[in-house]
């Protein structure tokens, strides 16, 4: 597999996509977990290499914290 830029949530989707994964659970925190089960999934069977791997799950870490920091200001409103 060849290094990918991933710089967002988008281009995780379609990195999964090319593996015939696709991921819509109807809460955007919980799709990106699933993303990240996934992309580990990916990694532990070698079907992608270290590099997509880590920038992938850096893409998605971040992700996770921005819907995070929204549901918690939705919440205190």
């Amino acid at each position: 597999m060849d290094n990918l830029s991933l710089k967002n949530l988008y281009d995780v989707q379609q990195l999964l996509k090319r593996f015939g994964t696709y991921v819509h659970l109807g809460k955007r925190l919980w799709d990106i977990e699933l993303m990240s089960i996934e992309v580990r999934n990916l990694y532990n069977n070698e079907m992608i290499d270290k590099k997509t791997f880590i920038n992938a799950q850096l893409v998605l870490k971040s992700e996770h914290r921005k819907e995070e920091h929204k549901d918690k200001e939705e919440k205190e409103r």
